[in-house]
């Protein structure tokens, strides 16, 4: 199922979705300064791309101490902005039966988007 419902993600946006978490990632890797929200961008991107089958578990990375300033500035700088488009994007599949997987992968990278540095993902 988890193939089926990436196809679909894939063909009804989720390319856009992962093309501009690219683009982002690739804009704040030209700055040294933007390396690791960059970096933070490439793995929301490859969420984005394919999030059926895919699980966010906290506390699997190295960044430590690190994962709350680096979670705020996220925040302050953009990271609200994409958790609020993901929330709304997610509130307009649950309406229809057909959207709620569709919705419920949106309230997934809402969370990722929230607060990305700490966590990772997997099968």
């Amino acid at each position: 199922m988890s193939l089926i419902g990436n196809i679909i993600w894939i063909v009804f946006g989720g390319w856009a979705i992962a093309l501009e978490y690219i683009i982002g990632g690739i804009a704040l890797c030209l700055t040294i300064v933007g390396i690791p929200f960059g970096i933070q961008c490439f793995k929301l991107a490859i969420l984005g791309f394919a999030p059926f089958g895919q699980q966010i578990e906290a506390g699997r990375t190295l960044s430590g101490c690190l994962s709350l300033p680096l979670n705020i500035i996220w925040l302050i700088f953009g990271g609200f902005w994409i958790f609020l488009t993901h929330i709304v994007c997610g509130l307009i599949f649950c309406i229809t039966i057909i959207g709620i997987p569709f919705g419920v992968q949106h309230f997934k990278l809402a969370g990722l988007a929230f607060a990305p540095f700490g966590r990772s993902y997997g099968y």
